[in-house]
């Protein structure tokens, strides 16, 4: 428990953190557990990660842990599980808010940046599902499968998917804020309504740039975004597009720039002032790239290097005309790390398909909890 008091200590004197987890209010009548003594514990949950509501129970049994959270006795899965439907979750997210924004002003974000722009990767994940369970908030669909004597039937599924805003960078990773995806609702829906509040939080110049996958590369979506205040960069795979056909015409005997980037060699191509589905969007330009490299894997306990390739397209918004075909690969390619670097760590160390609460309010709890305040440098 020493270590734990250390590490609080510091999330205090560089973040006022114990100071800010007591703004957080929850609607609860005649509550006798301080909300500070619950958020704390949760936040310290997610750090240590704690699997269960069960496993929480038992860590607040432990004199150190009560000593650093304020609160000298046993905290029930129970009263956990009451709490989180009641937390006040503008309060919460304002809490992250004011750690990024501490981020930043610290310079902890400045490795993030290529030529001198902050990039936010948008990107969908399926937190978890249940054929049994559902909640209000729950999205459905009708898959196929065997019952146990063989048939093939046609269940319910209920799932949760949610719209993450990530910052990445070389020595950090920051997850800016979350949003459900509600039922009957597509990813760009919830993605504009997630950079809207975003906006409205963090202001117009937290960052620069949004980079998303070919899902969202539709006009509506590049509008709204520029809109808002920022440049869009996203891959490009439509081929049905008339941009995509005449990037492929303008740059067939155009030289390419060469690069080297870590182990890959790169050739990249561009076409300038493109028109994309709506003339208010303004010219857009294509980036196309072809990556080369060496990749080792062991086959029968034999190590083989096979030689490997892959091909980008990604489409950039006139906001970044000013900047190098190169920069637009590297933003491109910053998406990357909301897969590797959130959901995949999330997932593999921070149970983040684990339900321990199946409630709306809980789930955002819960989710914004994991995902944002536990990747930080402090951890």
């Amino acid at each position: 428990m020493n270590r734990l008091r250390q590490f609080w200590n510091y999330a205090a004197k560089v973040f006022d953190l114990p100071s800010l987890l007591a703004l957080i209010r929850s609607h609860r009548p005649e509550a006798v557990i301080p909300t500070a003594a619950l958020s704390a514990s949760l936040f310290l949950a997610a750090v240590l990660r704690v699997p269960s509501r069960l496993q929480l129970e038992s860590e607040t049994r432990r004199k150190g842990w009560q000593r650093v959270i304020g609160w000298l006795r046993r905290i029930s899965d129970d009263a956990f599980a009451y709490a989180l439907e009641r937390f006040n979750l503008e309060d919460v997210r304002a809490v992250l808010v004011h750690i990024n924004q501490t981020l930043k002003r610290n310079k902890a974000l400045d490795s993030a940046k290529i030529g001198g722009l902050l990039i936010v990767a948008l990107d969908g994940n399926e937190q978890f599902k249940s054929r049994a369970r559902c909640c209000p908030a729950c999205c459905q669909r009708q898959i196929k499968v065997s019952d146990d004597s063989g048939q093939i039937v046609e269940v319910t599924e209920y799932y949760h998917r949610q719209v993450y805003a990530q910052l990445h960078g070389p020595n950090l990773s920051t997850i800016l804020d979350l949003e459900a995806i509600r039922p009957g609702e597509d990813e760009a829906a919830a993605a504009l309504r997630l950079l809207g509040r975003m906006r409205r939080l963090y202001g117009p110049r937290f960052f620069d740039v949004v980079t998303v996958d070919a899902w969202y590369a539709t006009g509506p979506f590049v509008k709204a975004v520029q809109r808002l205040g920022w440049g869009v960069v996203s891959v490009l795979k439509q081929e049905r597009y008339e941009i995509y056909q005449e990037a492929t015409a303008l740059t067939r005997d155009q030289a390419p720039h060469h690069h080297q980037w870590e182990d890959r060699a790169v050739q990249l191509w561009e076409a300038r002032d493109l028109s994309f589905t709506d003339a208010a969007i303004g010219p857009m330009r294509v980036v196309l790239a072809e990556e080369q490299w060496r990749q080792a894997r062991r086959v029968g306990g034999c190590k083989i290097v096979e030689d490997k390739q892959s091909s980008w397209r990604w489409l950039a918004s006139r906001e970044l005309d000013g900047y190098p075909a190169q920069a637009i690969w590297q933003i491109g390619h910053q998406r990357w790390g909301v897969e590797n670097h959130a959901f995949n760590e999330l997932t593999q160390h921070y149970h983040l398909e684990h339900c321990p609460h199946h409630e709306p309010v809980a789930i955002r709890h819960r989710g914004e909890t994991t995902d944002e305040l536990v990747r930080q440098p402090f951890r």
